[in-house]
Formats: structure tokens, C-alpha cells, sequence
């Protein structure tokens, strides 16, 4: 059985069908989701459920095998510039922070804007100021990640994608490699970035996170959408046997 919800009738991002195959291996099968403006949209299931490798599809770090993806009606881009302005309007932060280690913080926050959107130095630098402000990092824009915690990158990690003035920012599991004591921290800023109508496809473990600021919770295993319901629901009775299997080992730790 197969669950999917549609969020309005303008959906700013649109998945309609998509498989995906790595190799002989089929680890996506004919996901359909939509998701409104300002919506927030927590996947969550077991590992190797096709979580992240949706994530990725949705701005073509992966490609798919078949099937659409369309951001603001427009569909992905194969290669080129265009794909380069679809990766600014869908940010993406990663597991591992991915920032360039020989930049410095507010470097790491001016280059793809002046290099992608066409912001002027000053423009992209206040800019990126502005954003550390807002995440708590505005004493470390001459620092290195290296002298950062994993909270603190992960932090420069989100004002890096919010400085590209995305329509839709991309989690892919942005706590799952920091210590406990520095995930709350990055949770805090997802939570407000959610409260304030970001956009957001966030792939987590987090169920607290998904049960405080999730509008719809996917529920994703051998690569399908299960289930897809709003979180008081979802967490309070799940319909598919699956769902409610993954839910009683994980909300038992």
C-alpha cells in the first residue's frame, strides 16, 4: 500500500513517479509527494529506505531514473548553468557539513552568491553577516571550520544554503554526525527556520523535531512512500504496519 498527499494546488515542489536504480538495484520506486509553499515536510524510516537518495534526487545530485521532479514549475535542469541556479533555488546541508575547509566562514557564505546569483561583494557580504546573526555565529566569520564545533559548521552549513535565498532547503540528516549536546543547537535553528515559513525537506531521526515543527510526516520504506500524514496523527496511530513497527522500537529509546 502507497500513501501520498497532495499540498495544494501550487505545489512548489512537485515529484511525480520517480525511480531510481543504482546499477541493478532499484532503491526508489514510483515516488510521488508534493510539497506547498512553506510547508514542512520531515521523511523519516528505517535505514536504507531511499531517504536520502530522494533528498538528492531533488536537486539532481542524483539523477533519476525515470520519472519528474519540477521546483516552482519548473522541471530539474540536465546540466549547465541551469542547474546551478536550480541548486541555489534548493539548498542543500548534508550530514557532513560539507564547508570548505581553506575558506574562511564569511568566505564560505559570499562565494556562491557572488558567483551564482550575482551579488555584488558588499551585497553578499552583508548578507552573510546577517545570517551568522541569526544562527549565532556572527564572532566566527573570520574562523576556519577547523575551529569550529560540528554544531558550529553545521550551523555555518544552513546560513551558507540560506544565503542563496533558496525556495526549498534540503536536509539530508543534519544532526546524524554530531555528539548529542551539539544537536540541539542545529535543531533550534531548523525549528525557527520553520516557524518563520521556510520550505523544507528535512530527512531526520530526530522524532521530536518532526512532532514540533513537521506539517506532514513521509514515512518511507523499501524505497516507497508508506504513509504520509499530519504528525499528531502519524505519531498517535499510524495506518500501516510498518510505520507502527519502526515507531515502537524507535520511541521506545
Amino acid at each position: 500500500m502507497t500513501a501520498t498527499v497532495e499540498a495544494g494546488p501550487r505545489p512548489l515542489v512537485q515529484i511525480r513517479g520517480v525511480d531510481k536504480h543504482f546499477g541493478d538495484t532499484q532503491v526508489l520506486h514510483g515516488i510521488d509527494l508534493d510539497v506547498a509553499a512553506g510547508e514542512v515536510v520531515v521523511v523519516i524510516g528505517p535505514s536504507g529506505s531511499g531517504k536520502s537518495t530522494l533528498c538528492r534526487c531533488v536537486n539532481r545530485l542524483e539523477t533519476t531514473t525515470s520519472g519528474t521532479i519540477t521546483i516552482d514549475g519548473v522541471p530539474l535542469p540536465e546540466e549547465g548553468r541551469g542547474l546551478a541556479t536550480l541548486r541555489a533555488d534548493a539548498g542543500m546541508v548534508f550530514q557532513s557539513f560539507n564547508l570548505f575547509a581553506h575558506l574562511t566562514v564569511l568566505q564560505n557564505l559570499t562565494l556562491a552568491p557572488m558567483k551564482v546569483r550575482g551579488l555584488s561583494k558588499a551585497d553578499a557580504r552583508e548578507r552573510a553577516l546577517k545570517l551568522l546573526a541569526r544562527v549565532g555565529l556572527a564572532d566566527k566569520a573570520d574562523a576556519h571550520p577547523a575551529q569550529l564545533s560540528g554544531g558550529q559548521q553545521q550551523r555555518v552549513a544552513i546560513a551558507r544554503a540560506l544565503a542563496m535565498d533558496p525556495k526549498v532547503l534540503l536536509f539530508d540528516e543534519p544532526t546524524s554526525a554530531l555528539d548529542p549536546e551539539m544537536i540541539q543547537e542545529v535543531l533550534e535553528v531548523l525549528v525557527e527556520l520553520a516557524a518563520e515559513g521556510m520550505t523544507m525537506i528535512v530527512v531526520t531521526h530526530e522524532m521530536g523535531f518532526a512532532q514540533q515543527a513537521a506539517d506532514r510526516v513521509v514515512f518511507m520504506d523499501g524505497g516507497r512512500i508508506l504513509e504520509t500524514a499530519k504528525p499528531a496523527d502519524f505519531f498517535a496511530a499510524p495506518r500501516h504496519e510498518r510505520a507502527a513497527d519502526f515507531l515502537s522500537k524507535v520511541l521506545r529509546h
